[in-house]
């Protein structure tokens, strides 16, 4: 089944070539289905490269979606303010909506203190709706870590280094229907200079950890039924994404060391491979059968709250 998006929105060009099955709103309604409802709250700067990335794996499932963008009030600069305008509701647009499934992007400001990041505040308040009007929330790298922090305390460290690279993962929680179908070891990205605090989370009786790197440390948290779920990589990022990265520092003449695991024999003239694809798309397509269609209420407004 397809993904809803505004008909307009460039996303919707880039996944029709990709052969991902994009319907836009006019043909959904006519249509005798209840799409899962996913807002989507996107915090990272380059907001059409995310939207994308994010919609292409929210369509690459047997279900139909309806995909809604979400903003907090700051202005970004790397985006059009028409786009924005067109395609982004803000918070006291949706809260008094209910929705199936939500995904909590990340942002670049994991080295600030969370109380410091000038929409914190704002986001709380949204993480807290989130409880009662969301059934299960996706939390993605800093707001994996914002939503640790929130709703359990737990903090995060410091890197003596960034995180940066493709790494290997196994799934340390066997039953976790999660990671369902994932090899015995799986590779994903990461690009971060902080880490989430792994005795904290072991200390807190509702919380389980899934996934986990010998390298890059703790990768996926779940509460017990799975309404909350945290991923502290980005699985959903593109081919050439740390490559962008990495580039854009080097060409600053920032301290960026080259990305691990990503380079062909390491050499930077080369293209880098995707091997986290597979990986991404399980983990999106398990994520939205198995703790979002399976478990929400038909009456989505009937959502119990955590």
């Amino acid at each position: 089944m397809p993904i809803k998006i505004p008909k307009n929105l460039p996303a919707a060009k880039v996944l029709q070539g990709e052969n991902i099955f994009v319907m836009d709103i006019e043909r959904a309604m006519s249509q005798e289905i209840r799409p899962l409802r996913i807002l989507v709250l996107n915090l990272m700067p380059t907001k059409i490269v995310t939207e994308t990335q994010l919609a292409r794996l929210l369509g690459n499932t047997p279900l139909q979606i309806e995909m809604e963008l979400l903003t907090v009030h700051r202005t970004p600069k790397n985006t059009a303010k028409e786009h924005m305008i067109s395609f982004y509701k803000t918070f006291d647009e949706v809260k008094d909506f209910y929705f199936d499934g939500m995904v909590i992007t990340g942002a670049p400001v994991e080295q600030m203190a969370f109380e410091d990041v000038d929409y914190w505040e704002e986001l709380c308040g949204i993480m807290r709706w989130s409880r009662s009007h969301v059934y299960s929330t996706f939390h993605i790298c800093w707001g994996a870590q914002a939503g640790l922090y929130y709703h359990y305390g737990v903090e995060k460290l410091p890197l003596e280094r960034k995180m940066f690279g493709v790494f290997p993962h196994r799934v340390t929680h066997k039953g976790s229907i999660l990671f369902r179908g994932f090899d015995d070891v799986f590779y994903a990205p990461h690009s971060r200079h902080t880490a989430v605090n792994r005795e904290q989370i072991a200390a807190r009786p509702e919380l389980k950890i899934l996934a986990e790197s010998e390298e890059a440390g703790v990768y996926a948290v779940s509460t017990d039924a799975g309404r909350q779920i945290f991923i502290m990589g980005h699985a959903e990022y593109d081919a050439d994404t740390l490559a962008k990265e990495y580039f854009r520092d080097k060409a600053a003449g920032l301290p960026i060391d080259l990305p691990k695991n990503y380079f062909p024999a390491d050499d930077d003239t080369r293209p880098p491979l995707s091997t986290w694809r597979s990986g991404a798309n399980l983990l999106f397509s398990n994520w939205l059968n198995y703790f979002v269609y399976q478990a929400t209420p038909y009456r989505v407004d009937r959502i119990p709250p955590i």
